[in-house]
């Protein structure tokens, strides 16, 4: 009797201190929205039909109301505003909301680059020619606005091109307007990049197979993968710069592996959690 009694115990005590493994967190996110029809159409699929559970917006771009009725339209779809002061298309240009002479070129649009590239003219990037702290305060402010008033869901802000690391200013001043404005910015939220995942030449069969491989490598944690969908259509084969020309070749390859079989099969055998910025600020908020 007292070894059963003992084992009983034992028993009692193993379940009190079971523990559920740590689960494993992934943000698929979409950036572009508003730069093309394309873009807008291919970045929905790959939230309806896919893994994509967050997308952002660059709203001085055409194609933005369009983006802005698709995410109304979609508003459990987690949205950002995609903060931007570069327009880096050749064919295809957006100018500031606001007057900001030191942000834009001699035809008025947003200089192509952040940092000098030698593959276009001098004078082509951000960098070259000193932009005005004040400028892009009153620029970035005019595009959160937009966002916060047009979009019911907005979340996050985030920072096309990396112009954020032009100085140590802009990037306190981005991340003040976050704030200020009732937003967040991703990594504040303790993601980690699950990056170098494919190239950007492989086809989207090859992209699918490195995605579904990389996902069954993932621990623990909330991972982060930031890319580009879109269409292989006319307007985006039109799309493009100077070392970057299959745009189109290679965004649409990212749609098929976000909509892959084989993708979506290792996220619902391993119980990944396909998540947004959205719920993680939620989950935060619980005691």
């Amino acid at each position: 009797m007292r070894i059963t009694l003992a084992f009983l115990l034992l028993s009692v005590s193993d379940v009190g201190v079971t523990t559920q493994p740590a689960p494993i967190r992934l943000i698929v996110q979409a950036d572009d929205l508003g730069a093309a029809h394309g873009i807008n159409v291919a970045s929905l699929q790959a939230y309806t039909d896919g893994i994509v559970r967050t997308a952002n917006v660059i709203v001085p771009a055409p194609w933005t109301p369009e983006a802005v009725a698709l995410l109304r339209d979609h508003s459990d779809l987690d949205a950002g505003v995609h903060l931007a002061i570069t327009s880096e298309w050749s064919a295809i240009k957006w100018r500031p909301l606001t007057t900001a002479p030191s942000l834009v070129d001699a035809r008025g649009y947003f200089f192509p680059m952040v940092w000098p590239n030698d593959k276009l003219p001098a004078k082509s990037s951000l960098k070259e020619n000193a932009p005005r702290l004040d400028e892009i305060e009153r620029e970035l402010r005019a595009q959160i606005e937009y966002a916060t008033r047009e979009i019911p869901q907005l979340t996050y802000t985030w920072n096309h091109m990396g112009f954020d690391a032009l100085a140590p200013e802009v990037r306190a001043l981005t991340g003040r307007l976050t704030k200020e404005y009732g937003l967040v910015t991703p990594l504040d939220l303790g993601v980690q990049f699950a990056d170098q995942i494919y190239d950007g030449a492989d086809t989207g069969a090859a992209k699918a197979a490195k995605l579904a491989a990389k996902l069954e490598g993932l621990g623990p944690g909330t991972w982060l993968i930031v890319d580009h969908a879109a269409t292989d259509t006319p307007e985006i084969r039109a799309i493009g710069h100077p070392g970057y020309e299959n745009v189109a070749a290679d965004r649409s390859a990212v749609l098929e592996a976000w909509t892959s079989a084989a993708v979506k099969e290792v996220v619902r055998r391993r119980g990944i959690v396909l998540t947004n910025y959205r719920a993680l600020l939620y989950d935060h908020k619980q005691p």
